[in-house]
């Protein structure tokens, strides 16, 4: 339970300084709603899936299609990676009013689409040698934390939000290595071969469980002294609808994503299939218009058309000679 600086006592001799330092090692109580928590683990296993099965679209996907599927799939990528993120800050309640700066908060929007982007366009890539996928871990893992302590920065805590350094330290090393195993794993599986279902499935219960760990290592290590206050608080923002609202919109925008990569895939297939079957008739119907449909044989036509053949290649050299 939260405690007014007021209901420190004082030792005797004890200054007032030293019991302001006191009151300074007091925390605020904090807690999470943990419904919220497993819909946060939720929405980080489906948006970890939507990755794996976008990286497969566009590295199957050409021309201009494949910087559509690029641009698509790094919205709903950084839109589920977000919605993680900002369900599980939902999650976390302090005993004083608490709100989010929505500049701020549409900022590490944006840092999670442009960390997807990079993302998908490197595992989309011929090859991933080891000294890539350590540069795409470097980069991604940084920007990803970037994401969360953005996040934690519009509300605009006054004063600023204090940080434990090991804790911190471990948050961003382990948001590099959950990168670059995300970026191992999404490379390969970007194919579409039998059982890769299953495969991304699990993958993605791995890559969404880090997500989390991530998340709120960085939420452990925030620390909120008595005397903080929210300066994005507001009493017209409701935290449990606010989480509803960003769920189901996620949600809304990872089955759609999923169901046109499906569709899309399928569309894919059957045009593949017709382009075969097309090419095998044409191929049969020269060949029917050659040769004689009872003995198989040549026909008048073939012979004309070998007898003109052999009457341009005299002629030619003829002509050239000249």
């Amino acid at each position: 339970m939260w405690r007014a600086p007021s209901v420190v006592p004082k030792a005797t001799g004890e200054t007032s300084v030293d019991a302001s330092l006191k009151i300074n090692f007091l925390m605020l109580a904090s807690a999470y709603n943990p419904l919220l928590v497993v819909c946060s683990l939720l929405v980080a296993i489906l948006a970890a899936y939507t990755a794996l099965d976008m990286s497969g679209r566009i590295a199957t996907a050409q021309g201009r299609a494949a910087h559509w599927w690029l641009a698509g799939g790094a919205c709903a990528m950084g839109l589920g990676i977000w919605a993680m993120h900002f369900v599980g800050m939902l999650a976390f309640s302090l005993p004083i009013p608490v709100g989010y700066d929505p500049v701020i908060t549409f900022i590490s929007l944006l840092i999670a689409i442009g960390a997807s982007a990079y993302a998908l366009w490197l595992v989309c890539q011929k090859t991933l040698p080891m000294s890539r996928l350590v540069v795409g871990s470097l980069l991604m893992g940084p920007a990803i934390a970037g994401m969360h302590y953005s996040g934690m920065a519009a509300m605009r805590m006054m004063p600023a939000i204090e940080y434990d350094p090991a804790l911190f330290a471990l948050s961003i090393f382990i948001a590099i290595v959950a990168s670059g195993v995300a970026l191992w794993i999404a490379f390969r599986l970007r194919g579409q071969s039998t059982g890769v279902f299953l495969f991304r499935s699990s993958a993605s219960l791995v890559m969404g469980a880090a997500i989390v760990g991530m998340h709120y290592t960085g939420m452990a290590a925030a620390r909120f002294p008595l005397g903080r206050v929210c300066g994005a608080a507001s009493d017209d923002t409701d935290n449990g609808w606010l989480a509803v609202v960003v769920i189901v919109v996620t949600l809304a925008v990872l089955a759609i994503a999923s169901i046109i990569s499906v569709l899309d895939l399928k569309m894919e297939a059957r045009t593949a299939v017709l382009a075969a079957s097309l090419a095998e008739a044409n191929k049969e119907l020269a060949y029917l218009a050659l040769h004689d449909s009872l003995t198989k044989l040549p026909n008048r036509v073939l012979l004309e058309d070998r007898l003109d053949q052999l009457v341009q290649a005299r002629t030619v050299p003829k002509a050239a000679s000249r």
